[in-house]
């Protein structure tokens, strides 16, 4: 007697997502990633160091001459700790994660980690567009994917115990992060005389945030005023 045919496997797009991991690793990883991105960027300050004291250069020579580089290298080591900090608050409720889930902070951190080769190019070669686009374009994809991230818990509540109207904040703030950081990008490379000072507009930040969140809880009291 014939055994009956197995079914044939589905196709990897048809098959149902693995069940949530444990979101602890997920959080280590990423915690190791952005400490060695943030160490990673004192490197190139750390050659020229040597090549200074070669010299017989000074503390006040190497200040005045590497100014720029000393300069892009607080920005970024700001910027990847507010980044850190921003991704803390969010992971900090989350108790598992999916392989989508997962993939996205791996492209995150990929945004990190490209951070201290654009910044030793902002720091050491001339202003050009490229070079613009491969910083400024950085900061707008890894803003963009957190932005991704808290959509994802939005529709995914059974991951984490974010309150919803702190996820809400989270993605306000996150839609005017990535729209402040795409203008920035726009004014750096049409306007090269106003270059990087284009990011000055991240300072809109808080007050855009503050106007949204306005005009939502207003669009919601008359919401509920109009269901009376």
């Amino acid at each position: 007697m014939s055994q009956p045919a197995e079914d044939p496997q589905p196709p990897i797009a048809a098959r149902p997502d693995r069940p949530p991991l444990s979101a602890e690793r997920l959080k280590a990883f990423v915690d190791a990633v952005v400490a060695i991105a943030m160490t990673l960027l004192i490197l190139p300050l750390l050659e020229n160091v040597a090549e200074f004291a070669r010299e017989h250069k000074g503390a006040l020579d190497y200040v005045q001459q590497e100014g720029g580089q000393l300069f892009s290298f607080g920005l970024s080591f700001l910027i990847i700790a507010v980044f850190w900090m921003n991704h803390h608050r969010v992971f900090d409720r989350v108790e598992k994660v999916t392989t989508l889930l997962v993939w996205l902070q791996v492209g995150w951190m990929f945004t990190i980690v490209w951070l201290p080769v654009a910044t030793a190019m902002l720091g050491s070669m001339d202003n050009d567009a490229t070079q613009k686009v491969l910083y400024i374009g950085a900061l707008l994809l890894s803003s963009l994917l957190m932005l991704v991230t808290r959509l994802y818990l939005r529709r995914h509540p059974d991951l984490h115990r974010i309150p919803s109207a702190s996820l809400r904040r989270g993605i306000i703030a996150e839609v005017v992060m990535s729209t402040l950081f795409a203008v920035a990008l726009v004014v750096a490379v049409l306007l090269p005389d106003v270059g990087y000072a284009a990011m000055f507009l991240l300072l809109l930040s808080g007050p855009a945030q503050a106007l949204i969140a306005r005009a939502w809880r207003e669009r919601q009291h008359a919401g509920h005023a109009r269901a009376r």
